[in-house]
C-alpha cells in the first residue's frame, strides 16, 4: 500500500488542515474487506444517494447516525432461532456485522432512508445556509451630489 505524505502541504498552506486530515484518513482507513457494497450516486444538483447493498438484513438490526459530518451505518445481526433445525451444505450469504463510514461535506444533511429488496438506500441533500447562496447585488444609478452645487439659481 502506498502512503502519502501531506507534510509539505501542512507548511504551505492556511486553513487547509481540514482537508489534509481528510486525505490522510481516507488513506489509512480505506475499508480493506470491501463489504458490503455500495454505490454513491447523484440524483440532482445537490442531491446525492448511497445504496448498500445489506440483504439477508432487517430494519432493525441496521442503524445509521449521523454525527459531525460522519455518516455510519453499521448492520448487526441477531440471533436467528430458525438456523439452528438447517442443514447447509454451502452457506454462501454473508451474514456477519458490518461498519461502513462515509464522510460527508458541510451542509450535507440525510433526508431519508428506505429498505427496499435488500438495498439500504440513504438520501441526502446539500442544503446551502441563505448567507451562502449566489445573490444578485443591483448597482445604483451613481448620481452623486456634490455639496452647495444643487439648486443653485443664477
Amino acid at each position: 500500500m502506498r502512503t502519502y505524505d501531506f507534510t509539505p502541504l501542512y507548511r504551505s498552506a492556511v486553513g487547509f488542515d481540514r482537508l489534509a486530515g481528510l486525505l490522510e484518513s481516507a488513506a489509512r482507513t480505506s475499508q480493506e474487506n470491501g463489504w458490503p457494497p455500495y454505490n454513491i450516486e447523484t440524483t440532482g444538483e445537490n442531491a446525492y444517494r448511497i445504496e448498500i447493498a445489506v440483504a439477508g438484513f432487517k430494519p432493525d438490526e441496521l442503524n445509521i447516525e449521523v454525527k459531525e459530518n460522519l455518516l455510519t451505518v453499521t448492520g448487526r445481526k441477531t440471533a436467528n432461532d430458525d438456523d439452528a433445525g438447517r442443514n447447509f451444505l454451502h452457506r454462501g450469504l454473508a451474514e456477519r456485522d458490518f461498519e461502513r463510514r462515509f464522510q460527508l461535506a458541510d451542509y450535507v444533511v440525510v433526508k431519508g432512508a428506505d429498505l427496499i429488496n435488500g438495498l439500504l438506500s440513504i438520501d441526502l441533500q446539500r442544503e446551502l445556509p441563505e448567507a451562502l447562496k449566489p445573490r444578485r447585488i443591483e448597482i445604483g444609478g451613481g448620481q452623486a451630489l456634490i455639496e452647495g452645487k444643487k439648486g443653485k439659481a443664477a
